[in-house]
């Protein structure tokens, strides 16, 4: 019998700057409530942004993506021939963005790389990393944010 094949491990994403300006913009839009989403892409490389609904119960200090929406977006990624390659969600009032007790529990999608929008400073900071609810850590993945039309 075949043995199942791992997901691959993203180790550098790269990260369409219009991407980031979607997710800023989402995370703005629903603040001071997080936001989330899912980022599809092929390899390590994003192609669409999908924004889904923070349908938690406390929507101020925690994310849970509407099911309904969490099910058209993974319909659409694979009509695009698409993986998941990333999940994002805000934290409205940190100007560093980390995963949070609760992120790090919640984080079932090993294979993705979680990107975390902090609005607490001047600017939005994007803070990308890799979530072991396995384990309960996290680290640090290496990024770049390429010009849009660019690998």
């Amino acid at each position: 019998m075949a043995k199942p094949q791992t997901p691959l491990r993203i180790v550098v994403i790269s990260i369409q700057q219009a991407h980031v300006d979607e997710i800023f913009d989402h995370s703005r839009d629903a603040a001071p409530r997080e936001c989330c989403g899912l980022i599809g892409g092929i390899g390590a490389r994003t192609q669409t942004v999908y924004p889904l609904r923070n349908v938690a119960a406390d929507p101020f200090i925690k994310y849970e993506a509407s099911p309904e929406n969490v099910f058209a977006a993974q319909r659409a990624m694979r009509a695009r021939g698409e993986e998941l390659v990333a999940i994002y969600h805000s934290h409205p009032r940190s100007a560093n963005p980390q995963p949070s007790e609760t992120d790090v529990r919640l984080a079932y999608y090993p294979s993705a790389v979680y990107l975390i929008v902090g609005l607490g400073g001047e600017q939005p900071n994007l803070g990308v990393f890799r979530i072991s609810e396995r384990t309960g850590s996290w680290e640090p993945v290496e990024h770049e944010i390429a010009a849009d039309g660019n690998p």
